[in-house]
């Protein structure tokens, strides 16, 4: 089954494969921290689309399309365009190379994902072991 990003079923499908990948698990086993990821308007999105990750100790615990307000205050927010989004999905764009040229905008200890990059990784390769269709 194929999942359109970004929407509610394809940040469900992330979550679950978040939550079956061991290496993750393994990776991730010391991270505690929560993001926004925020797509902007473009390139078929008529308005940003903005989504939520709570991950601890290697699980995702709550993920969820963020609908207008929201009381959450993540650590970080990671900004970027569409198309960049699907590079780093596709492995065409190293995520940490994304974020220090900021391509990807952060707002939060950019060291802490430093420390962290086998997990950052592994993330990616969870959210590209999803089938996933990309608006045009």
């Amino acid at each position: 089954m194929s999942y359109l990003f970004p929407s509610p079923e394809w940040v469900t499908a992330f979550k679950d494969a978040l939550n079956a990948s061991e290496a993750y698990k393994v990776s991730a086993a010391k991270w505690e921290g929560d993001f926004y990821f925020v797509i902007s308007a473009g390139e078929g999105l008529k308005e940003p689309v903005k989504f939520y990750l709570d991950l601890w100790h290697g699980e995702c615990r709550e993920a969820y399309i963020v609908e207008g307000d929201d009381d959450k205050k993540p650590e970080f927010v990671i900004e970027g365009k569409l198309s960049t989004y699907k590079q780093v999905f596709s492995h065409k764009l190293d995520p940490i190379r994304a974020l220090v040229s900021r391509k990807l905008k952060l707002k939060g200890n950019l060291g802490k994902i430093m420390r962290s990059v086998k997990a950052t990784l592994d993330l990616v390769n969870a959210a590209a072991s999803i089938d996933t269709v990309y608006p045009e």
